[in-house]
């Protein structure tokens, strides 16, 4: 069965090698935005033959055909995740480095009705909440 980020490819023109296809499905059946480290790791447990160089390359390929996104959460490691249509927020745990996404109707309106009283139409965006879990804090 073809992967949801190989059928992207794909549509893009892509050739799909053997190592690609086993990148990209791990990228789909990913539900965290793993840096290239995870992905080599992960790829290699289906295919030992696939090189860490062999995951940068496909990472940066995907990316330069809008399969892939990039994404810097402050913890100096480029993440990846599927391009989508529909927009998504993240909210970091700093300390755990997890990542959720999330949507916002009341966010989305606020961020659109700032840039319009300042004399903008919005065109895009990027949010990112850094927080930490309230119970570890100081009361």
């Amino acid at each position: 069965m073809t992967s949801r980020v190989e059928s992207l490819c794909l549509e893009k023109g892509l050739k799909m090698t053997g190592q690609r296809r086993i990148i990209a499905k791990v990228l789909s059946e990913s539900d965290d935005h793993p840096d290239a480290g995870e992905l080599h790791r992960r790829a290699a447990a289906i295919d030992s033959r696939i090189s860490l160089a062999t995951v940068y390359r496909t990472v940066r390929l995907f990316e330069e055909v809008n399969v892939l996104e990039r994404r810097d959460f402050g913890d100096g490691r480029a993440r990846y995740e599927e391009a989508t249509e529909s927009h998504h927020d993240h909210l970091i745990d700093i300390k755990t480095g997890r990542v959720i996404e999330f949507q916002s109707k009341e966010i989305e309106t606020l961020q659109r009705d700032v840039a319009q009283k300042l004399g903008y139409r919005l065109i895009d965006h990027r949010l990112e909440l850094y927080v930490e879990s309230i119970s570890d804090g100081d009361g």
